[in-house]
């Protein structure tokens, strides 16, 4: 087996994530490329992934009944979203509406 690069979908085991790997093949019949999806369990260690982490795949031998690929290394982290605090807003002077303040005559 060959080294896989894919996209972290899972990351809810302990020590393990769920990787989903993409490749085009092309068809004879309908003359076009098609994509397939291919779903890998594979050992995080440290559990260092989170879903949407770009990763590189190991083969290795078999650690479970469906995990047979060790995590490399991560190629690319994603983005993940922070909501600002409300400390944070208040501190940088933007001025906040409260519903009490204001008056209803």
């Amino acid at each position: 087996m060959k080294q896989v690069v894919g996209m972290v979908v899972s990351n809810k085991m302990q020590k393990s994530v769920v990787v989903a790997v993409d490749r085009l093949f092309y068809h004879k019949l309908y003359n076009r490329y098609i994509k397939r999806t291919s779903k890998f369990m594979a050992h995080d260690e440290h559990s260092q992934c989170n879903i949407g982490d770009r990763v590189r795949l190991d083969p290795s031998r078999p650690l479970s009944k469906r995990k047979h690929w060790i995590v490399a290394e991560i190629l690319k982290k994603a983005r993940i979203y922070v909501p600002p605090s409300p400390s944070a807003a208040e501190s940088t002077g933007t001025p906040q509406v409260s519903a009490s303040s204001s008056s209803s005559s």
